[in-house]
């Protein structure tokens, strides 16, 4: 009877008996254990062995064996490894992104970010343009999934020229836009050409749809339509994602004999143009009209957005199109997510329409004018070796060149270091930056005075 049947059965009940037994309590002894069940002493120790190798008994040499103390299962680790290979090479990079939208620590200067300060944001008009909005009834109906046709009809008004509601489709903001454009405009594995430096959220969403961002060189005046043309012809790209006013990060805008050029050129190439109007709000001296304006065949695909000028949660922009490319376009936004929620929507018409709005913007434009000197007098002041790029007619930001030799990366930590925060530039470019550049952001520290402090802290870490 002490065969590995015998053990096994044997085991099996003393098992359940410890089961029934309190911690501490004492097993009877093997003399009893054999008699009961008509065992061997080998078949025993065997049985009370495999118990205690699952921690079910302990055994005290001569004083018997006795039940163990209730034990917790350890839950098996997590083990998410198998999804690497699930999911692919189709790496989706927020890194540069979500350095832009991270929150500073307390007592660290912001001189990076896409938005304005909360202290410039029209929040309380917003407040009461939110509450007139959600006492309505209607509010929390269903709306047209192409967007509320008098919001469509603002943005139409906007963008000028022979755009009507028809050709708008209101989207969840302007990174939202991009993502449907790329998405619907071109094929995975296709190139895309953007200027460089470029908006890194545009790059990161172009990747994000499968495409290979192809670099065209601008200069103080924007992109240039010679290299332009010439990227179209090498690359057969049928997608070219500008910023044709304050281009971020340089500040350049394109004249308006310019847009026509680039118009010429992408229609040449039969290509769309995706203009990323981020600043149309922000400009404190005239720029051109958007080249959506400017265009009769549906060249241009436009977006034009509410979050940068207001509240970064404020996600209501506008996807201009005309043609085939608009009914893509609503049909991806459908399928992704139905449409951008009614009550924020009514939200923004409400503000638009009130007188809230049109004083905002003057407020803001006079900030901006009195930010952008400060910034200049504190790179002056402070920072003369870093040179100024350009000084554009309004924006949030204004791109300087770094001495040559200057480690960027090691800058902008130190920079961390002693305090303020700064966006490096190497993010801003499709491949190898041409040298250490740096994004200042004028508008995201508190107050001018803050401004520049920022600066102060950013000139003791910069060569001298």
């Amino acid at each position: 009877m002490n065969d590995d049947s015998s053990i096994v059965r044997l085991a099996a009940i003393l098992r359940t008996e410890t089961e029934r037994s309190r911690p501490g309590e004492r097993l009877p002894p093997s003399r009893e254990i054999m008699r009961r069940h008509g065992v061997g002493p080998v078949t025993v120790s065997r049985a009370i062995a495999q118990l205690a190798a699952e921690g079910r008994v302990v055994t005290r040499p001569g004083a018997g064996v006795f039940v163990a103390p209730a034990r917790h299962p350890v839950a098996e680790a997590p083990d998410s490894s198998w999804q690497t290979v699930a999911l692919g090479d189709r790496v989706v990079d927020d890194s540069a992104v979500a350095g832009l939208l991270a929150q500073p620590a307390e007592g660290v200067v912001p001189l990076t970010g896409g938005y304005l300060n909360p202290g410039l944001r029209p929040a309380r008009a917003l407040a009461a343009a939110a509450a007139r909005a959600v006492r309505r009834p209607e509010t929390w109906a269903m709306p047209p999934v192409n967007g509320l046709p008098e919001l469509r009809r603002w943005f139409a008004a906007e963008v000028g020229g022979t755009v009507t509601p028809n050709d708008v489709l209101v989207v969840s903001g302007g990174q939202s836009a991009l993502t449907h454009a790329f998405r619907a405009l071109a094929a995975p594995g296709s190139p895309v050409l953007v200027e460089t430096p470029t908006y890194p959220g545009a790059l990161a969403a172009a990747r994000a749809a499968g495409l290979r961002a192809t670099a065209v060189p601008l200069d103080g005046e924007g992109v240039r339509p010679d290299l332009l043309a010439e990227a179209f012809a090498m690359t057969g790209a049928r997608v070219f994602y500008c910023q044709p006013s304050l281009h971020n990060p340089t500040g350049a805008t394109l004249g308006h004999e310019r847009r026509e050029q680039v118009l010429a050129v992408a229609r040449a190439a039969g290509a769309f143009v995706v203009e990323d109007d981020y600043a149309r709000y922000l400009a404190t001296g005239p720029v051109p009209p958007p080249m959506a304006a400017m265009d009769a065949h549906g060249t241009v695909v436009h977006v034009l957005s509410l979050s940068k000028i207001t509240s970064p949660s404020l996600r209501v922009a506008a996807l201009v199109a005309r043609g085939p490319a608009a009914h893509r376009l609503r049909a991806s936004q459908v399928v992704e997510s139905f449409f951008v929620a009614r009550p924020l929507q009514e939200t923004a018409l409400e503000f638009l329409a009130s007188p809230a709005w049109r004083r905002h913007l003057g407020t803001v434009h006079q900030e901006i004018g009195v930010r952008q000197a400060a910034l200049l007098a504190g790179l002056a002041r402070h920072a003369p070796a870093a040179e100024v790029h350009l000084v554009p007619p309004g924006g949030l930001h204004v791109w300087v060149r770094l001495p040559p030799g200057t480690d960027e990366a090691a800058t902008t930590e130190a920079a961390q270091a002693n305090g303020v925060l700064v966006s490096p530039g190497r993010i801003y470019y499709p491949a190898e930056p041409p040298g250490p550049r740096l994004r200042l952001t004028h508008t995201a520290p508190a107050s001018p005075a803050e401004l520049d402090e920022g600066v102060r802290r950013l000139a003791a870490v910069l060569p001298q």
